[in-house]
């Protein structure tokens, strides 16, 4: 339990100056400061004041309006322009009672008005008043940015169990289906590096990351036999496969991700055109994380061997996306893949299937 008192600043912490021209109220003011344990530093001029302030910062200042060359109000007006003193509490402490001049002190950032002659007993409470504030503020700061730090690393950590959360779900998919192994993980590749070169937002490529990881989880109530099928599969068997978009949002829909995993990997089958599945969804019914690994997941699979034939390699890939440019695919999402492979010279990282060299 945190002790209620360690809010509260102790008089033999704070430190005060004490700014006035007549040497009789600054003696004054001095003492009483003194008497009540607070360590003074005292300026007969606003100019010496000033230098006091920024070579050591005090905890408070009670500062006169009245003074020669550099009255009060100025004094505060650079005391609160100075970094090093921004935050210092400034109360003034004026004969000076028109209300306009009180009204231009607390404009200027001053937190009290004390107006001579002025009660001891009275002068002291404002003066602590103050210092217990200034200090709470500080101890309010410095709460909030350990606590924001500590929700950093605990995001940090969070994340990181979410990454290896579903590495390990691929993994499961891929262990049944070793002729794809990698697939989703490039297709994760693919997917990032065309959400960047849109220029989407990080926390929206992190998503895109995830799912892409993701996108094929629902494989893993497809049979292994169809899966591995060295042949073409027939019309029953691929509608069996074709669950796995549906499979996968069941399993995902109930986990709490920041970002819309379940949906995302339910639409990465649709198309543009509204030809695609599970629910023909047209434009930009689909989700842009979707869309793009669509085409991501296009490229990675012609470019890559598959049980039922060799790998087609990048120039048949990216014919096709261009090919269905605007009726299957997105076309910024077509255009950003092209640029990445064509212009970018992008490669996938740890790739060695079989492609054919580009051609530019």
């Amino acid at each position: 339990m945190t002790d209620k008192t360690s809010t509260k600043i102790s008089t033999k912490q704070a430190s005060i100056l004490v700014v006035d021209d007549t040497p009789a109220s600054l003696k004054l003011l001095t003492d009483i400061m003194k008497a009540e344990g607070y360590e003074v530093r005292s300026a007969i001029s606003g100019e010496l004041a000033l230098h006091a302030a920024i070579s050591h910062a005090p905890d408070l200042v009670l500062l006169d309006i009245r003074m020669p060359e550099m009255d009060g109000f100025e004094v505060c007006r650079r005391l609160k322009a100075a970094p090093e003193t921004s935050d210092v509490p400034v109360i003034f402490v004026s004969a000076a009672s028109d209300t306009d001049e009180k009204v231009q002190g607390f404009e200027l950032g001053a937190v009290d008005y004390v107006t001579k002659p002025y009660q001891r007993n009275e002068l002291i409470a404002r003066v602590r008043t103050h210092l217990e504030l200034h200090q709470l503020r500080h101890h309010l700061s410095e709460v909030v940015d350990q606590q924001t730090a500590q929700l950093k690393e605990n995001e940090k950590k969070l994340k990181n169990n979410l990454v290896e959360s579903v590495a390990l779900l691929a993994a499961m998919v891929e262990m049944r289906d070793p002729y794809t192994a990698g697939h989703q993980h490039r297709v994760a590749e693919i997917a990032v590096a065309i959400a960047r070169d849109l220029q989407l937002p990080e926390e929206q490529v992190e998503g895109i990351q995830l799912a892409s990881v993701l996108h094929d989880v629902g494989k893993i109530k497809v049979p292994v036999e169809i899966l591995s099928k060295p042949a073409r599969l027939s019309p029953i068997e691929f509608s069996l496969v074709k669950e796995h978009s549906q499979y996968g949002y069941n399993l995902l829909k109930t986990v709490d991700y920041p970002w819309p995993i379940a949906q995302i990997v339910l639409q990465h089958h649709e198309r543009i055109d509204g030809s695609g599945y599970p629910q023909g969804l047209k434009g930009d019914q689909i989700l842009l994380e979707a869309r793009i690994i669509a085409v991501a997941d296009v490229v990675e699979s012609m470019m890559t061997h598959r049980p039922y034939r060799p790998a087609l390699g990048i120039d048949a890939a990216l014919k096709e996306i261009q090919n269905y440019r605007g009726t299957l695919f997105d076309p910024a999402v077509v255009d950003a893949c092209i640029r990445l492979f064509r212009e970018q010279g992008y490669e996938l990282p740890g790739w060695s299937g079989g492609s054919e060299s580009l051609n530019h």
